[in-house]
């Protein structure tokens, strides 16, 4: 079925998404993790841009807010001021939250980790904000990835329109520069070595196809061929470690 976005695979599957939309699997275990009195915050939350693309289901599930006590959205960038998912939105101060320590119980950061420059602050920023025994969930392609070698290949600069050529729906405001340094499980289990991990990498399907079925279709032949770690994403969940006793 074709729409103005391009090609959308999940509009042929029963509740609008495939088998392996990492949407489904990501946000399952999110909510299969809060509670009605958690304070939740999305670090890197940006605008929303979710919000205007996912419907149905998914577009529910994807939602926090009204599922616990308070659902904060954070950012670096100005447009996270009139992000519509949130009970409140935060302005950061470079990559401080302006939030009090141990005040949150869940940290989520959808496709955040591969922009970290500096790791050990980012961990030591949200053990800061996490309560003890408070979980951080992220999503994140994986440093193998082929997404991942190409954004590499160009410069920070063109990310932009290229992938207006590759994804024709995503908006240039939603296109941030990449570093790619903590985008391993290794990686992960070393910056986060005191939590406990329960991190994986999810082969989940193609996202970048320039909206054509034809070319969709030969990447998922493509990720049924090649190991996990060159199509996949790194799905990070990590609890901190809770109080003694």
């Amino acid at each position: 079925m074709a729409t103005r976005r391009g090609y959308d695979p999940g509009e042929e599957m029963l509740g609008g998404f495939t088998t392996g939309d990492g949407t489904i699997e990501f946000f399952t275990r999110i909510n299969a993790i809060l509670e009605p009195h958690f304070t939740v915050l999305d670090y890197g939350a940006g605008r929303g841009s979710w919000y205007f693309s996912e419907y149905g289901y998914k577009n529910r599930l994807h939602t926090i807010k009204g599922k616990v006590a308070s659902f904060i959205c954070a950012d670096i960038d100005e447009a996270v001021l009139s992000n519509p998912t949130s009970d409140r939105n935060i302005l950061m101060s470079g990559d401080r939250v302006p939030l009090e320590d141990h005040s949150v119980d869940v940290i989520v950061s959808d496709f955040v980790l591969e922009h970290i420059l500096d790791v050990r602050r980012f961990e030591q920023e949200i053990s800061r904000l996490l309560k003890p025994g408070g979980y951080f969930c992220a999503r994140t392609p994986h440093a193998l990835h082929y997404v991942s070698w190409f954004a590499r290949l160009i410069r920070n600069t063109r990310h932009a329109s290229v992938l207006r050529m590759i994804q024709p729906a995503r908006h240039a405001e939603d296109v941030f520069p990449t570093a790619y340094r903590l985008n391993t499980l290794r990686k992960i289990d070393t910056v986060f070595r005191n939590w406990t991990n329960y991190s994986y990498v999810y082969a989940s399907e193609p996202s970048y196809f320039f909206g054509s079925r034809l070319i969709y279709r030969l990447f998922v032949l493509l990720h049924a061929i090649l190991p996990k770690a060159l199509t996949g994403n790194v799905f990070v969940f990590l609890r901190k470690s809770p109080p003694p006793g």
